[in-house]
Parts: C-alpha cells; structure tokens; sequence
C-alpha cells in the first residue's frame, strides 16, 4: 500500500498595494509632538567638561526628545534635561521636568549659527518635575 501525497491547497496571491509617492515612512516606536519649550541642558563633553545650556525642545516623545546645542556633544553624552513647562499644567508655578537622556543621533552643524541637532534616548522612566531656580534673568 502507498501513500498519496496530500493535494496542494491553492492560495490566491496577494496584489502589491501601490504606496503613495508623498507617503512619509515613520520608523520611530513612539508618536513625536512638535513642542517648542525653553530646556535647560546639563551635561559632559567627550573631554569631560562639564557644560550648561539653554535651547528650545523641537520635539519630544515618551522615549526622547530633539533639540540644538552649541556645546559639540558626542553620541553616547549623557545630558540632563529641564524642560519649562507651561504655568497652565502646573497650576501657575514655574516648573521643570527633568529626565535624563544619551545622545543617540547628531546632526551636521548649521554653518552659520553653528547648532548642531542633538537627538536624546530617554536613558530611564525616572523623571522628575522640579521648580524653577530663581535667576536674576527675566523671560
């Protein structure tokens, strides 16, 4: 006695969906929000200097953030970030959020204002929001 072969089941093939030409391929985990917030950056430089500067967030998700820095940070630079937060989420009080962040991605510096784009790795879930340190500077 032998055996049959079992018949091949037919599948219909799948049509290749046309893609739209101005279809933009977004590979980050997590949904960017443009918001432009005065932050306040700490950090090391690769020869361990520390630095301090104050930018403005472009844009920011539950997994990092991108903004400019003159400071000539490397990939790998872990940063503190304080980011303002408008009076309106904090009950009309001067806050911050601090998370700490790793440098992931550096974009070419622009020739003439010489700011570099820095994209940040949110290096854990502990975040902090702090009150604003009075300076003798008005916003």
């Amino acid at each position: 006695m032998t055996k049959k072969a079992a018949p091949k089941k037919k599948t219909a093939k799948k049509k290749a969906v046309p893609v739209p030409e101005d279809l933009e391929i977004n590979r980050r985990r997590e949904w960017r929000f443009d918001f432009p917030l005065d932050t306040f950056i700490e950090g090391s430089l690769a020869d361990g200097a520390k630095f301090k500067e104050e930018t403005r967030l472009e844009n920011i998700s539950s997994g990092g953030a991108y903004f400019t820095l003159d400071s000539g940070v490397v990939v790998g630079s872990k940063l503190n970030l304080f980011i303002e937060l408008p009076e309106k989420l904090a009950d009309g009080k001067r806050m911050r959020l601090r998370i700490g962040g790793i440098t992931v991605r550096l974009e070419k510096p622009d020739k003439q204002a010489k700011h570099q784009g820095v994209a940040v790795r949110f290096s854990d879930d502990l975040f902090k929001i702090v009150p604003v340190k009075k300076t003798g500077k008005k916003k």
